[in-house]
């Protein structure tokens, strides 16, 4: 098992759109496709500051859900657009982390 931390960098004062955007489209669609979404925070020290956490069993699964959700028409012709806009992709920074063996179950 290990984890994804995903920080995102909205565009200055469009966080909480994002936010609104995450909760509402981009988890329940990403969940619908068997995806794991363990947490989601903003940063109480960058007013435009984002991260989420995903679980996965393995890598086949991430390598599966990954496909099962960016390669879908609907995350490309609509779900991808609306990310875009709001947030500055390029400052995007995705960490996989594994737990300690005291936190392995999960």
């Amino acid at each position: 098992m290990f984890y994804e931390l995903r920080r995102y960098r909205t565009r200055p004062g469009r966080r909480d759109e994002w936010v609104r955007y995450m909760e509402q489209v981009v988890i329940p669609f990403q969940t619908s496709k068997g995806m794991t979404v363990t947490a989601s925070f903003t940063d109480e020290e960058d007013p435009d500051g984002y991260i989420w956490i995903r679980r996965f069993d393995n890598e086949v699964q991430r390598v599966e859900l990954y496909a099962a959700v960016y390669d879908s028409d609907h995350w490309n012709d609509v779900i991808d657009l609306v990310v875009k806009d709001l947030l500055i992709v390029e400052k995007s920074v995705v960490t996989r982390a594994a737990p300690t063996p005291g936190f392995a179950s999960g």
